[in-house]
């Protein structure tokens, strides 16, 4: 087979599996493209041959702008044809397929049209049935002290970091009005040079071992020492956000247009498993 409008699927193809021009293809990576651009081929001529791509019409205005489209993402024009040459196609000829594509598209919107509107309920229920998705979870406004453990270095082996950890502790006597002054001065995070500062922290952001002891401490808290595997850590909990819950009111423009585009999708495959299988178009010239 061959045609613009084939080569163009070929094309399609070529890029969105491996990134390539045709003539770039290896012998088995040619043959997964034809594989893919027969199949997506055969669907678009299927389509175009119903009842409902009958009297579309494709404005100019629009096939041009398309055309644009793909042509301004080379240097100049040249080097635009020069593509389209590389891989059996010209300029008259992506024009045929962009029409193919539009009328397609246009055929399959046009079939979506025919959803019925989402329902309160729908939404209602959804809402109900995926509350997680409507939940901005707890945050935690924290800061940190960090004395790592490495061994290349004899200030920082396990028992020395430990030590001045405990130092630092010691030091600080659980003055929270000292903390970010103490990060400054004591920490090896690069945070340091914000006092430690580690912004919201919501769940699982942090090691295993500081976040279950941040999630665990009061406002104005600092903890116990506590060891990972970057070194030793004390935090300070400056702040508790609590989590929020967005409103069945807030969340309905967002839950309709989800539920829409999946009717939509959802209509679109019923009514493409219903056309006929027409295999021998494959063996014409569309283009």
């Amino acid at each position: 087979m061959n045609g613009p409008a084939f080569n163009y699927h070929l094309l399609r193809s070529a890029l969105s599996l491996f990134s390539k021009n045709l003539a770039e293809l290896d012998r088995a990576e040619y043959r997964q493209v034809r594989d893919q651009a027969l199949k997506s081929f055969e669907l678009e001529t299927r389509v175009l041959a119903t009842d409902e791509a009958r009297d579309l019409v494709i404005p100019e205005k629009l096939l041009d702008a398309s055309l644009q489209r793909l042509s301004s993402r080379y240097a100049d024009r040249d080097e635009f044809l020069q593509d389209l040459k590389i891989n059996s196609l010209d300029e008259a000829g992506l024009r045929v397929a962009l029409h193919r594509e539009l009328l397609f598209d246009a055929v399959l919107q046009r079939v979506a049209a025919d959803c019925p509107p989402v329902s309160d309920v729908d939404i209602g229920l959804f809402y109900e049935m995926h509350r997680d998705r409507f939940e901005t979870p707890e945050l935690r406004v924290a800061r940190h002290i960090l004395i790592t453990v490495n061994p290349d270095f004899p200030d920082n082996t396990r028992t020395a970091a430990k030590a001045r950890m405990e130092q630092v502790v010691e030091k600080l006597a659980g003055r929270v009005n000292r903390f970010a002054d103490f990060a400054k001065r004591f920490s090896e995070c690069p945070t340091a040079m914000e006092g430690g500062a580690l912004g919201d922290v919501k769940p699982g952001q942090l090691y295993a071992e500081l976040d279950a002891l941040l999630f665990s401490m009061q406002a104005g808290e600092i903890s116990p020492i506590v060891e990972s595997e970057m070194g030793f850590h004390i935090l300070l909990c400056e702040r508790i956000k609590p989590g929020k819950r967005m409103s069945l009111t807030k969340a309905t423009p967002r839950i309709r247009s989800l539920l829409q585009e999946r009717q939509q999708r959802n209509r679109q495959k019923a009514w493409l498993e219903t056309l006929p299988q027409r295999t021998e178009l494959l063996l014409t010239d569309c283009g």
